[in-house]
């Protein structure tokens, strides 16, 4: 058995003979002299083999990613290589065994390999060589472990719940799972462990969490996967403060081990309005300013025909300033950024810069009082560029807040290793869905409503608050919770005024709505994502970096070819029929 790390190995070790393992990442002959870097998970360690050794030939043969097994005495190095933990040493082999061979490498494994992303993927257990991939799921690891460790001193106990659960409406779309027993029927995979986790208050568990795996079958991107793990936690008798407390202690804590940052708590609450209203996201970045202006009133009695027009349709008009950045864009690169807001069903984008005079397209139409208005309220100076969209007041704050998001991006605003975490709490209980042409829960329909907001459910859904709560760490959504309905009258009314039938509800949560009758305590919980937090503490902005073995934005894995077509046989033992258009 394998019983030391290459990287363990230093000048304590002088003189000692030792066992060593690992992969050739590296072999320089200089003639008289074969150096081989050899690396194991750990890292590298320098083997030497001189000519006069019996497996000099078996050395010569030895290519890049050969397994080889190597016995030898530890000596000092005459050229020492400080960048690496075993850098002072080497070891003088007096045996070397090759374990395996290697074919020829699709890809270097090196920390600058140009390999594109999708021959890695395919290549993956080559790509885990690497010491990127193979650092951030070492760092995944410890993760897990402060986590379990954490919470078991406070008194959580670690619960599995099911993989193979039931469908239900509101939320992502789910993936199925055909039952071969139950012809006709269907499993869904959890898209969280949400109702299982409330059965376990109502069981008296009081304090659990679960590292769970959790199924969303939704659009991709680079920091959202089909499957992933969060952390999720559940408490009885508690408030919003309380669990909000926990999991802050709990996140600084991994901060503070993971990369030795002291985080300030408690962490600044921010209202769900007063981060859409200061920089149209629920999940503001708070490492850079450009917080998003209301002018509005600027332009009440404007001649400008589209802001007039907007205005009178109940629109708004917001703005966000680059300070001495005007020098910065041209109408090129105006140009690809009205486009961008585009994305955001945003009509379009004004820009104003600042040079010896207010100068943009909508200046000459402007009066005086406008222009001396907007240089007071957006502070203008010299060289500052403005950028302005009027809309409906949910595109325009959405659409400025995303560009705030890019310009800081493209204008290096943003401090490699620069954290901030806040909360944003009293989130809406539901929102407008165009596809439905109702009023869905905007978390899910367990989420308690606050207490002044009970008799709005079924009157005025536009205007209740929920007590509901994310955490953000650098514009990242990293995790959310709420306290949940556990009274069965209330979650009644949630219900209906989700427009749930009595059957549906039968159907869906008859099981759950029959055990709120059996005593259930005041709870509520929060779940971290897992895959998202490690990410953010491992210095990358694509979540595939911190899964093992992740799926493509089309969901694909190319390693492995899945999904894939499975044969008539199995088809038909579940008493499914492919249509093929």
């Amino acid at each position: 058995m394998k019983k030391i790390n290459n990287a363990e190995l230093n000048l304590k070790a002088l003189n000692q003979e030792v066992e060593v393992y690992g992969w050739v990442a590296k072999k320089r002959n200089l003639g008289n002299l074969l150096f081989i870097d050899l690396r194991d998970r750990s890292g590298i360690v320098q083997l030497v083999i001189r000519p006069d050794n019996k497996d000099y030939a078996v050395a010569e043969a030895l290519k890049n990613e050969y397994v080889v097994k190597a016995i030898g005495k530890v000596v000092e190095r005459e050229n020492k290589n400080l960048n690496i933990p075993s850098g002072e040493i080497e070891i003088e082999v007096s045996s070397l065994e090759s374990l395996n061979k290697s074919k020829e490498l699709p890809f270097d494994i090196s920390s600058n390999t140009t390999a594109l992303e999708d021959t890695r993927l395919k290549y993956r257990y080559l790509d885990i060589r690497r010491d990127e991939i193979k650092n951030r799921l070492i760092i995944r690891h410890k993760i897990n472990l402060l986590i379990r460790n954490y919470l078991s001193d406070l008194g959580f106990i670690e619960v599995e719940t099911p993989i193979l659960c039931k469908s239900t409406p509101e939320g992502a779309r789910d993936y199925l799972v055909p039952s071969r027993v139950n012809k006709g029927k269907f499993y869904a995979l959890p898209q969280s462990p949400q109702i299982f986790k409330q059965l376990l208050m109502v069981g008296g568990m009081e304090r659990y969490f679960q590292i769970a795996r959790c199924f969303r079958d939704e659009d991709l991107r680079a920091d959202r996967q089909p499957e992933f793990t969060q952390l999720d936690m559940e408490m009885s008798f508690i408030n919003e403060d309380d669990i909000m407390s926990v999991a802050e202690q709990l996140v600084a804590h991994i901060f503070k081990e993971i990369k030795g940052i002291d985080i300030k708590l408690p962490l600044l609450k921010m209202p769900y309005d007063e981060a859409m209203d200061k920089y149209g996201s629920d999940k503001p970045d708070l490492r850079f300013g450009m917080e998003l202006i209301d002018i509005t009133n600027v332009f009440k009695n404007t001649n400008v025909e589209f802001l007039k027009s907007n205005l009178d349709d109940g629109g708004i008009i917001n703005a966000i300033v680059a300070k001495n950045c005007a020098s910065n864009y041209s109408r090129k690169e105006i140009d690809k950024l009205t486009d961008y807001v585009k994305t955001y069903k945003a009509k379009g984008l004004v820009t104003l810069k600042m040079e010896d005079e207010l100068t943009g397209s909508i200046v000459k139409n402007l009066a005086k009082e406008e222009i001396d208005a907007l240089i007071k309220t957006l502070n203008l100076e010299k060289n500052d560029i403005a950028f302005i969209i009027s809309d409906k007041k949910n595109i325009t704050k959405v659409a400025l807040g995303a560009l705030r998001c890019k310009l800081a991006r493209d204008l290096n605003l943003i401090q490699e290793n620069d954290y901030k975490l806040l909360w944003v709490t009293d989130f809406p209980s539901f929102e407008w869905s165009e596809e439905e042409g109702r009023f869905m829960a905007m978390h899910h329909p367990f989420t308690a409503p606050k207490d002044s907001d009970i008799d709005k459910l079924l009157t005025d859904k536009a205007h209740c608050y929920s007590k509901a709560y994310d955490i953000v760490i650098n514009g990242y959504e990293a995790g959310g919770g709420s306290i949940r309905i556990h009274d069965e009258k209330v979650q009644e009314i949630m219900f209906k005024a989700l427009e749930l039938t009595e059957e549906q509800i039968k159907e869906k949560f008859g099981f759950f709505v029959d055990a709120l009758k059996y005593g259930t305590p005041p709870h509520g919980g929060i779940a971290l994502g897992l895959d998202r937090l490690t990410m953010l503490l491992s210095n990358t902005e694509n979540i595939r970096d911190v899964i093992a073995f992740p799926k493509t934005a089309s969901a694909s894995d190319l390693m492995s070819d899945c999904p894939n077509r499975v044969d008539e046989k199995q088809l038909k033992e579940l008493g499914i029929d492919i249509i093929k258009k």
